[in-house]
C-alpha cells in the first residue's frame, strides 16, 4: 500500500508539475492563463465618460470565455468628472474607473487617489512591459495608480492617392512641408491644408503649435518651470509654434474661410476631408478614431475611396514630433468588491493583443509598443525616439495648455500678433 500510494504521488506531482510548466509556458508566450476557479460568480462594473464603450464590452465577452458567470458591465454616470469622489465611496461603487492625467495635484479628486490600487504590484501579473514607458506615471514611491488604455496624439490626415497622383512625397521636415503646400497650390488646390477653425477648443491653431511648444520645453525645467507658472516671459517658447503657422496661413497654404465652413473638429472634419480635395487635414488622433465609421456616410468616399494615414506635422528641419499622451486610463478600485477578479480582468486586458485589439475597434491610438499595427498610425512609428515627447510625464500641466491653445487660436484667427500673443502669456 506504501508502495502505491507512493507511486500514485508521484504522478500526481508529475502531473501537476507539468501542468505548472504549461500553464508557465503559455503566460511567457502571451496567452492568458486563468489563474481563479473558472466557476466563479461575481459581478465587476466598470464607469467612464463614455457614452457607450463597445471595444471594451467585447474584451468583457472574450473574458466570459475563460469566466462565464463573471458578469461585467459598463456605464457612464450623470458629471463623472464632478462626482467621481462621490461615486467610489457609495455603496454601488465600481471596480475599474477612468483616471486622467490631469486628476493629479487637484485636490477635487483626492478621494478617487485614495481609492486607487497600485497597478504596479508585480503580484498582479500586469504585463506593463507591453506598454510604451513614457506613458507610465509611477509615483516617488513607485506606485503605478493609472494604465493607459488609449493614447492621443497630433497631426494630419494625409490623403496618400493625392500626393501619389500629383507625384508628391508626404513632407518630413519644415522646407518639404512649404514645398508640397506650394505645389498643391500651383496644382489648383485651394486649400493644401485644413482643420477646425471657428473656436478655441479642439482648433488647427492649437494641433499645429502644441506640439512645437511641448518641444521647446522639453529638457529645459527653468523654461518648463517658468510656463507652468504662468510667467509672461514664458510667453516666448510659443513664438516659433506662432510664426509657423502664421507663415502658412499667409502664404495661403491654410485658406481660413475654406476651414471656417468645417461645424466641428470631428463628424465635419471626417466628411470634408473624404470629400477627396484636401491634401492634409489638421487634427488629432481622437478625431481619426471616428475615420473608418464614417467611410460609408461619406457619398463623396463612397464613390472615390482613397488611401489615407496620419502623420506628424514637421514644423521644423529635423521634421515632427510625436506627442504621446494618455487619453483613457483606467484605475482599480482597491475597496471594491470581488477585487481578485476584478485584478484578473486587469491583467487580462493589460496586454499586448487585447490593448491593440480594442485601439483597432475603437480606432485609436494603441498604448502598446506595436504603433504600427494599424497602418493609418503607422508613420508615427517612423519618429525617432529623441523626438517622442509625452507632455503630462514632462510635467507640462493643464493651465500652461490652455495658454497655448488660446494663443494659438486668436493669434491664427487675426485677433492678435505674434508678438502680442507672446507677451499676454500667462493671461489668456
Amino acid at each position: 500500500m506504501k508502495k502505491l500510494l507512493s507511486a500514485v504521488l508521484a504522478v500526481l506531482l508529475i502531473i501537476g508539475s507539468a501542468a505548472a510548466f504549461s500553464r508557465a509556458r503559455a503566460e511567457s508566450a502571451g496567452a492568458f492563463q486563468p489563474r481563479l476557479d473558472p466557476a466563479t460568480s461575481c459581478e465587476i462594473k466598470v464607469i467612464g465618460s463614455y457614452s457607450n464603450f463597445e471595444a471594451l464590452e467585447a474584451e468583457f465577452d472574450k473574458f466570459n470565455t475563460y469566466y462565464p458567470d463573471v458578469e461585467l458591465s459598463y456605464m457612464k454616470p450623470d458629471d463623472y468628472n464632478n462626482l467621481l469622489g462621490t461615486v467610489l465611496e457609495s455603496d454601488n461603487a465600481p471596480n475599474i474607473f477612468f483616471s486622467y492625467q490631469w486628476m493629479f495635484g487637484n485636490e477635487m479628486y483626492q478621494q478617487a487617489f485614495d481609492h486607487m490600487e497600485d497597478l504596479a504590484d508585480p503580484q498582479l501579473g500586469l504585463d506593463l512591459g507591453c506598454l510604451r514607458s513614457s506613458l507610465l506615471r509611477y509615483e516617488a514611491d513607485g506606485r503605478l495608480l493609472m494604465v493607459p488604455i488609449f493614447a492621443r496624439n497630433y497631426g494630419m490626415l494625409v490623403n496618400n492617392d493625392l500626393f501619389a497622383k500629383e507625384g508628391l512625397r508626404v513632407p518630413g521636415t519644415w522646407d518639404e512641408l512649404l514645398a508640397v503646400c506650394a505645389a498643391f497650390l500651383d496644382k489648383g488646390y485651394a486649400s493644401p491644408m485644413m482643420g477646425y477653425s471657428a473656436d478655441a477648443s479642439g482648433c488647427m491653431m492649437n494641433s499645429l503649435v502644441y506640439p512645437d511648444v511641448v518641444a521647446a520645453l522639453a529638457g529645459d525645467p527653468e523654461a518648463l518651470r517658468a510656463a507652468n507658472a504662468l510667467e509672461p516671459t514664458a510667453g516666448e517658447y510659443m513664438r516659433h509654434g506662432l510664426e509657423a503657422m502664421t507663415q502658412l496661413i499667409k502664404n495661403g497654404y491654410i485658406n481660413l474661410e475654406k476651414c471656417n465652413e468645417i461645424g466641428d473638429n470631428y463628424t465635419q472634419v471626417i466628411l470634408r476631408f473624404f470629400e477627396g480635395d484636401v491634401p492634409m487635414m489638421i487634427c488629432t488622433g481622437d478625431t481619426v478614431s471616428g475615420t473608418e465609421k464614417r467611410e460609408s456616410q461619406s457619398e463623396a468616399f463612397s464613390k472615390s475611396p482613397f488611401t489615407y494615414s496620419f502623420a506628424p506635422i514637421p514644423l521644423s528641419d529635423a521634421g515632427g514630433y510625436f506627442i504621446d499622451s494618455p487619453s483613457v486610463q483606467f484605475s482599480v478600485n482597491k475597496t471594491c468588491e470581488n477585487l481578485d477578479m476584478t485584478n484578473e480582468f486587469m491583467r487580462f486586458l493589460i496586454s499586448r493583443q487585447e490593448l491593440n485589439e480594442m485601439a483597432s475597434i475603437k480606432r485609436l491610438l494603441t498604448t502598446t509598443t506595436d504603433l504600427s499595427f494599424d497602418a493609418v498610425y503607422a508613420p508615427f512609428s517612423q519618429v525617432p525616439a529623441e523626438r517622442n515627447l509625452c507632455p503630462e510625464l514632462m510635467g507640462i500641466t493643464d493651465p500652461l495648455a490652455v495658454q497655448v491653445r488660446n494663443a494659438s487660436y486668436l493669434v491664427g484667427s487675426g485677433a492678435l500678433t505674434v508678438d502680442e500673443a507672446v507677451s499676454r502669456y500667462g493671461s489668456f
